[in-house]
């Protein structure tokens, strides 16, 4: 069985994510989303509101499996059992940080193998941070993210507001 994995912070998960793991499923007999837990980074949702909005992104979709991790992606690999980890790039900005990355991930893991996918033209303008920018400017969301993450968002905010 081919398996890559997939991480992120996923603060929110957005169409382009999605999109990505699309596409590694048409290379890949399942995908790994691991949410990467960074105690460093501040996050505008929980570790458990960003795994709940993943599992609702991917449905039924069985050759998804949605994880949280706390290693390193070498660690993440080895524990999955693959050499494989996949990447969206947006523009040279991306791949210059994701490609600075995987030299990382490759000292530590020399087997490692980093996929790179292109960003699907028409969400290149889709981001995690855009979306969270709305959020604190109320302006719509639902050109980056599922119908079912924008309800769930939007449930979430509305409870912040109520206490």
């Amino acid at each position: 069985m081919k398996k890559c994995v997939y991480t992120g912070t996923f603060d929110p998960p957005t169409l382009g994510h999605k999109s990505v793991v699309e596409d590694s499923l048409k290379i890949f007999d399942e995908v790994v989303v691991a949410v990467l837990c960074n105690p460093a980074k501040k996050t505008y949702f929980s570790l458990e509101d960003r795994l709940e909005m993943l599992r609702l992104t991917f449905g039924e979709e069985k050759r998804v499996k949605v994880i949280s991790f706390d290693g390193t992606a070498a660690e993440l690999l080895a524990k999955e059992g693959t050499d494989v980890y996949v990447r969206g790039v947006r523009n040279t900005i991306d791949f210059d940080y994701e490609n600075a990355d995987y030299f990382a991930t490759y000292k530590l893991s020399p087997s490692a193998t980093a996929v790179y996918l292109p960003c699907r033209q028409h969400l290149l303008h889709v981001s995690s941070s855009i979306v969270r920018n709305s959020l604190r400017f109320s302006t719509p969301i639902d050109e980056y993210v599922t119908k079912e993450v924008e309800e769930y968002i939007y449930k979430l905010e509305k409870l912040k507001k109520d206490r």
